[in-house]
C-alpha cells in the first residue's frame, strides 16, 4: 500500500520533529493500495442514458470498514453536495458498501449495474476499484475510482486521485523553463518510491531534462542518512543542478534526508531541491535544511478553500482530504449529462480535452484512465508558502 513511511525504531532529531504522522496525511494514500493491473479490459465505452430522466449513479464506498468509515461518510457527503449544486442534470445517487474488500466491491458493482447504474463512482481502494472494473467491464460500465494509483487505470477504469505522473510533469516542466537540465532522483525502494521514481524519469524525458543518477535509500534512519551524505559527491561527479525527492513530507524520511544532504555538503543555494509530495502539509518541515526554497506542487488553493467552506456550511465539519474526489466525479458526470447527450457517459465523453472544474481547479480524465490536474508550483520563503507559478485555469497553458 502507498502509505507514509514509518521509520523503524531509532529516535533522532528527525524522528523527534516529524515522527508522528497526521491521520489525514496518511489516509491520502489509502486510495492506492495493492493494485492488480487491469490492462485494457472494456475499452472505455459506456451505456446510453436517458438525459430527460434522473441518471442512476452508483457510489461505492467502504461504509462498514472501521478504518475507512469516516472517509466513506465524507465521500458520500461530498457527492450529495455536488448533486445539490448541479444545474441542468438530475442524478439518482445509489450508495453501495464495499466493506473495503475487493470481492465485496466486485459483487456490489455488479449489483449496482443490475439495479440500473449507468456509471460507478468509487471504490476507494485501488484493488477494490480494479475488481469492480473487471466485474462490470463486459457491460460497458465505466468506473471513476478514488484511487491515485495509475497502474490500475485503463479500459473502463479511471482514477480521480492526483497521480505522481501529473505532479512530476508539472514540476519538470517548470524546472525546464527555469533552465534546469540535470537531476538526481532520491527514492525509497518500496512501491511508492519506485512508482514516484518512474514518474520523475518519464517527466524528465518529456521535458528534456537528464536524469544524471537515481539513488535508493534503505528504509532506516541509518540508511537514509548514509545515502543522503553521498549526494554531494554524486552532484560533483555528474554536474546535476537539482535533487528530486519522492519522500512524503509527513514521514521521517524527508527531514532525515534533508539533514543528511546538508551535513554531506549539499548547498541548497546552488542545488535546487524538488519534492514530489506536498511539503506545505507539514509546516514543521520548513525548519529543516533545504526546505526553504524547495519546489513542490499544490492544487488551486482558492478552489479548494471554496469547496471546504461549502462543505463546512452544509455539514458543520471539515471534509476529509479525499472528499473532493467524490465531488469532482459528480461534477464531471453532471456536466456531461446536463448537455442532453445520450452518450454522455462513454469513454469518449469522459475524456473530453476541455476537462472539468473541480474542487481543486481544472482537471480532465485521459484515455489511458489517468488524469491531469491543474497544479501550482510553490516554495517556502521565511517559513511561508509562496506560489511561484499559479495553477492554470484551463488546459493548453504553461502548466500542462
Amino acid at each position: 500500500m502507498f502509505a507514509v513511511f514509518q521509520i523503524a525504531r531509532k529516535a533522532t532529531s528527525s524522528m523527534t520533529r516529524t515522527g508522528r504522522l497526521a491521520l489525514a496525511g496518511s489516509l491520502l494514500w489509502l486510495a492506492a493500495c495493492d493494485a492488480v493491473p487491469m490492462g485494457s479490459v472494456g475499452g472505455g465505452g459506456g451505456p446510453s442514458i436517458d438525459p430527460s430522466a434522473p441518471v442512476p449513479v452508483a457510489l461505492l464506498i467502504p461504509r462498514s470498514d472501521p478504518g475507512a468509515a469516516p472517509v466513506a461518510r465524507s465521500l458520500e457527503n461530498a457527492a450529495r453536495l455536488a448533486i445539490a449544486n448541479l444545474q441542468g442534470a438530475r442524478i439518482d445517487l445509489r450508495v453501495y458498501d464495499t466493506g473495503g474488500n475487493p470481492a465485496q466491491a466486485a459483487a456490489q458493482a455488479q449489483k449496482a449495474v443490475d439495479d440500473g447504474a449507468k456509471i460507478i463512482l468509487g471504490p476507494l481502494f485501488a484493488e477494490s476499484a480494479n475488481a469492480a472494473g473487471i466485474a462490470v467491464a463486459d457491460e460497458g460500465i465505466n468506473v471513476l475510482s478514488f484511487s491515485n494509483n495509475a497502474s490500475i487505470a485503463g479500459g473502463n477504469v479511471f482514477v480521480l486521485g492526483p497521480t505522481f505522473m501529473n505532479t512530476a510533469n508539472r514540476l519538470m516542466g517548470y524546472a525546464a523553463r527555469q533552465g534546469k537540465r540535470s537531476i538526481v532522483i532520491m527514492s525509497s525502494p518500496d512501491a511508492s518510491g519506485s512508482l514516484g521514481r518512474n514518474a520523475i524519469q518519464r517527466a524528465a524525458s518529456n521535458n528534456g531534462i537528464q536524469v544524471a543518477a537515481s539513488q535508493q535509500y534503505p528504509l532506516t534512519i541509518e540508511g537514509i542518512t548514509a545515502t543522503g551524505r553521498d549526494v554531494q559527491s554524486i552532484l560533483q561527479q555528474t554536474g546535476a543542478d537539482s535533487v528530486f525527492m519522492t519522500a512524503d513530507a509527513t514521514s521521517a524520511a524527508l527531514p532525515t534526508l534533508l539533514e543528511a544532504m546538508a551535513s554531506g555538503g549539499v548547498n541548497p543555494a546552488t542545488t535546487q531541491y524538488v519534492g514530489l509530495t506536498r511539503w506545505d502539509v507539514q509546516p514543521a518541515l520548513f525548519s529543516f535544511p533545504g526546505a526553504q526554497g524547495g519546489w513542490f506542487a499544490i492544487p488551486n488553493q482558492a478552489a479548494q478553500n471554496s469547496f471546504e467552506s461549502r462543505y463546512r456550511a452544509a455539514y458543520g465539519a471539515a471534509p476529509h482530504p479525499l472528499a473532493g474526489l467524490s465531488f469532482d466525479g459528480i461534477a464531471a458526470i453532471g456536466a456531461l449529462v446536463g448537455r442532453g447527450d445520450r452518450n454522455a457517459l462513454t469513454g469518449q465523453a469522459l475524456t473530453q480535452s476541455s476537462g472539468f472544474q473541480g474542487t481543486s481547479g481544472v482537471f480532465r480524465l485521459r484515455p489511458d484512465g489517468s488524469n491531469e490536474r491543474g497544479l501550482a508550483v510553490a516554495t517556502v520563503r521565511n517559513n511561508q508558502v509562496v506560489i511561484l507559478d499559479p495553477a492554470p485555469s484551463a488546459f493548453g497553458g504553461a502548466g500542462f
